[in-house]
């Protein structure tokens, strides 16, 4: 589908007339640094050319109309400025709602009701950021409808604020970040604890980005992740007892050997030294980058994949089986998950002339093991969410 059909489906959905915007976010992927965000580390994601479109109308009612192309069957869903609640019936319509809600609860004056017809590209649970892309997409709506003179740094911040406290995923910053502040050839490093941030090129002349969907959903939500973060929060109240930091991500790998004994349960153990082994990494693999040193950056893939897998036990066996069948193919240079975990996708540097041998090998492997059909996107790092026509 282009920008033109989804306008088509907006004008028969709503009809023609006034004053009709579109717009688009992108999804994200995860270099390095999972799991590191709401523990004060540093992340290292890019936004992708893949993503969500948005046509849009004010209305001069209250009244709030929401439709996805993706979705057919669930129709038209319509909701009000006066009823802003998370709903079952509301379906994926929360995620767009929450957003609402959360610019009025930060006091900005949405004035009027709207009506938007949205379409996008991402995989749903794929763990390529379609919630945090619809955050941002719906943020950047209304911001350039309502003259709310919101930055991009804002716009993320109302996406997390939502996901928090509208629908319940209690997720750090990094997705709304990477979908609001994408750079076309750049990845961002970003510091969690206080997000400074700086763009690193991403130009790779002899390989290629190759995101592997495992066809495996998952719900975060419903997931284990909110557990991931209690236990993260227990192990630090238990660091707190014997060095002064405020999150895990200020320990080195040498501090945490020295006060790790500190936290109690071997489970909220192993939790933090993921979480500080894994913002070392990346503090390393942007570091092997800037220096073209993009073998580096693959070992430390790698061994943040084991970490994510052992220690921070967000993995499961079908994307451990992709992974590994991926380590085997000639010319990865690294590959691990990426995403919050529980299934989604896997993320490769994949040496150009190896691409297509990549995919036979893994599909095929992945085919015969589980009987799933793998999908492959070779992908470019693009922009992040605007107004585009």
């Amino acid at each position: 589908m282009n920008e033109k059909e989804l306008k088509s489906i907006f004008v028969e959905k709503f009809g023609a007339g006034g004053d009709i915007r579109t717009y688009f976010a992108p999804g994200r992927v995860n270099l390095i640094g999972e799991h590191t965000d709401y523990n004060g580390g540093h992340v290292f994601p890019c936004a992708l050319t893949i993503g969500t479109y948005a046509v849009a109308r004010k209305r001069d009612d209250r009244v709030i109309k929401l439709y996805s192309a993706n979705i057919e069957n669930v129709g038209v869903i319509e909701s009000s400025l006066d009823d802003l609640t998370n709903k079952d019936e509301y379906h994926w319509a929360n995620y767009p709602l929450g957003v609402v809600w959360a610019l009025i609860e930060k006091g900005c004056e949405i004035k009027s009701g709207f009506e938007m017809c949205v379409w996008g590209n991402i995989p749903n649970g794929s763990g390529l950021s379609s919630s945090a892309s619809l955050e941002v997409l719906t943020g950047t709506v209304l911001n350039d409808f309502f003259g709310l003179n919101k930055s991009m740094v804002d716009l993320a911040l109302v996406g997390q604020y939502s996901e928090n406290n509208f629908n319940g995923c209690n997720c750090g910053i990094m997705d709304q970040f990477a979908v609001a502040m994408g750079q076309k050839d750049h990845a961002i490093f970003l510091d969690c604890a206080d997000l400074s941030y700086k763009y690193a090129s991403v130009k790779l002349p002899n390989a290629k980005i190759v995101i592997t969907n495992s066809k495996v959903k998952h719900s975060l939500v419903d997931s284990a992740y909110n557990d991931r973060r209690n236990e993260s929060a227990q192990a630090l109240a238990d660091l707190q007892t014997v060095c002064g930091i405020s999150t895990l991500g200020e320990l080195t790998d040498d501090e945490f050997e020295k006060y790790g004994s500190a936290i109690k349960d071997e489970v909220c153990y192993r939790r933090a030294k993921h979480a500080v082994a894994e913002n070392q990494r990346t503090i390393k693999a942007v570091e092997a980058l800037n220096n073209n040193d993009i073998a580096t950056f693959g070992k430390l893939m790698n061994a943040s994949h084991v970490s994510l897998r052992d220690d921070y036990e967000v993995s499961c066996e079908e994307v451990d089986f992709l992974v590994e069948t991926e380590w085997s193919v000639p010319g990865v240079i690294g590959a691990r998950i990426t995403g919050g975990g529980f299934g989604g996708c896997t993320v490769a540097i994949v040496e150009n002339d190896a691409v297509d041998n990549f995919k036979n090998v893994v599909g095929k492997a992945y085919k015969e093991k589980y009987n799933l059909d793998a999908e492959f996107y070779v992908v470019d790092i693009g922009d992040g969410a605007k107004r585009i026509g």
